[in-house]
């Protein structure tokens, strides 16, 4: 079903479209991406969750080359308290890479929200992430 969405966004980091269960639906890419390019992306990602009110989103990462120091520390520093303050961001299921770097680089994002009124949930398979967000408050 996934694939059949609108996307709403596309860049060198990844593609994003708007899944009718509540929760935008964040693919990431497998090729090479610059700091501005996850920013455009997520700041894209921002914009749509307030659009629409929403507070969920699925973070598919299996294809993603690990996070850069410099991301990690723009999306856990900058991008995650907007998110929270700007666009509601409340859950995000992540369905995490079989590489290392990438898990450890996503892992240091989502261990360190602060004090930010938010979970994250690592996910090794799609289904399991769409089914922990459907359990979620809207």
């Amino acid at each position: 079903m996934a694939a059949t969405l609108p996307v709403l966004f596309q860049n060198a980091a990844g593609q994003f479209a708007a899944d009718p269960a509540g929760f935008l639906r964040l693919t990431w890419s497998a090729t090479p991406r610059t700091l501005a390019d996850t920013q455009a992306f997520l700041s894209h990602v921002t914009q749509a969750l307030r659009q629409r009110g929403w507070s969920k989103v699925l973070g598919n990462q299996l294809a993603m080359l690990p996070f850069s120091t410099a991301e990690q520390q723009w999306v856990s520093q900058e991008w995650l308290p907007e998110a929270v303050q700007v666009g509601g961001y409340r859950y995000g299921a992540i369905v995490v890479s079989a590489d290392t770097y990438a898990r450890l680089a996503t892992a240091y994002i989502t261990t360190n929200v602060g004090g930010l009124p938010m979970r994250y949930r690592s996910f090794d398979a799609e289904a399991d992430a769409v089914s922990w967000l459907r359990q979620q408050p809207a």
